[in-house]
C-alpha cells in the first residue's frame, strides 16, 4: 500500500476568513447578554471554514482546545469572528479564532474582543478517514509566534491525554 502524498504548502492567509453576525434578542441567556453556546456555534462554523479552505476538502471538529469568554456580547452587536490555520500537522490541524463585537448602530467605535478559541479539525477522505493536510507556511513574526504556541498547546493537549489514559490502568 503506498502512502498518500503530502500536499505541497499553505500560507496563512489562503485561508484566512471571518463570518460576521448581529446578536438578536433570540440569542440572549436568562442575564440579558448573547449566550455563549451562540458564540461558540460562530467560532466552530468559522474554523470549519477555514480548516476545509486549508485541507482542500472535508475536515470535522476534533476537539475545542481552549474557548475564552473575555466580556459580554449583547443585542445589537455587530460580532465578527477571525479565524486562520496557526499549525498543522499530518492530518490535524489547529485553528484560532478571535472573536470581535462592536455596536451596529455605531460608525467608528473601535471593535472590543469578547473571545478567543482554539480548535482542532481533522481533514477527512470520503470515507471518513484522516486524510493529509498541507503544511502551514508562515507570513510574518505573528503567524510564526502563533505556530510556536500552537505547538506548546499540542505538546500539553497529548500529555494531558497521555496522562489520562495512564491514570485509567490499573494498579500494579
Amino acid at each position: 500500500m503506498t502512502s498518500p502524498t503530502v500536499p505541497a504548502g499553505k500560507p496563512t492567509s489562503a485561508a484566512r476568513s471571518d463570518l460576521s453576525r448581529i446578536m438578536t434578542v433570540l440569542d440572549t441567556n436568562l442575564l440579558g447578554t448573547v449566550h455563549g453556546g451562540v458564540v461558540m456555534k460562530l467560532v466552530d462554523d468559522v474554523a470549519g471554514v477555514v480548516a476545509q479552505r486549508h485541507s482542500g476538502g472535508p475536515a470535522v471538529t476534533a476537539s475545542m482546545d481552549e474557548m475564552a469568554f473575555l466580556a459580554p456580547v449583547r443585542v445589537g452587536d455587530l460580532v465578527r469572528a477571525q479565524a486562520q490555520v496557526n499549525w498543522a500537522g499530518t492530518t490535524s490541524m489547529e485553528v484560532g479564532v478571535r472573536v470581535l463585537a462592536e455596536p451596529w448602530n455605531e460608525a467608528g467605535v473601535p471593535p472590543v474582543r469578547v473571545a478567543t478559541a482554539y480548535l482542532v479539525f481533522v481533514a477527512v477522505d470520503a470515507n471518513g478517514l484522516p486524510r493529509p493536510v498541507p503544511p502551514v507556511l508562515p507570513e510574518n513574526d505573528e503567524d510564526r509566534r502563533r505556530a510556536g504556541e500552537a505547538e506548546i498547546r499540542r505538546t500539553s493537549r497529548l500529555a494531558r491525554r497521555d496522562a489520562i489514559l495512564r491514570s485509567r490502568e490499573p494498579s500494579s
